[in-house]
């Protein structure tokens, strides 16, 4: 059975994409720990960070440091956390969460029931930020 990330990949449930390529996605969270908040997902379904192939895992990285510095153009937090925990999903995702404190990054503050119209917003906001910093595997 496919996972929700994957059942998101394929359209097949909805999700606010911001960058797509051959190897992975990037899209907000539907539970955001704070404003922007995104994830960065393989195409492939890998459970457990680990086990990703070593050029898949680095190019993960590289898309999350973008990603990233777009979120700090588009919302000016302090710093941007980055989490592989991956005990919710069975299948590798990165949290990029604009941050100002350490608590932004705790699991129990994440909103249950966001505002759609807020998301729309944010996703706005980092695609323009990708754009401007020149990136060419921003979704729209």
């Amino acid at each position: 059975m496919p996972t929700i990330f994957t059942r998101i990949i394929e359209g097949e449930l909805p999700g606010r994409f911001l960058w797509r390529d051959e190897f992975c996605v990037a899209f907000l969270s539907i539970n955001p720990l704070q404003n922007g908040h995104a994830l960065v997902v393989p195409l492939a379904e890998v459970d457990h960070w680990v086990d990703l192939a070593p050029e898949i895992n680095t190019h993960l990285m590289e898309v999350a440091q973008v990603i990233a510095s777009a979120q700090m153009k588009a919302f000016s937090p302090a710093r941007v956390g980055l989490m592989i925990a991956g005990l919710e999903v069975p299948h590798v995702h990165i949290h990029l969460v604009p941050m100002n404190d350490l608590h932004d990054l705790d699991f129990a503050n994440a909103e249950t029931n966001p505002d759609a119209t807020h998301l729309d917003e944010s996703a706005v906001l980092l695609r323009q930020a990708l754009r401007d910093a020149g990136a060419t595997s921003v979704s729209d």
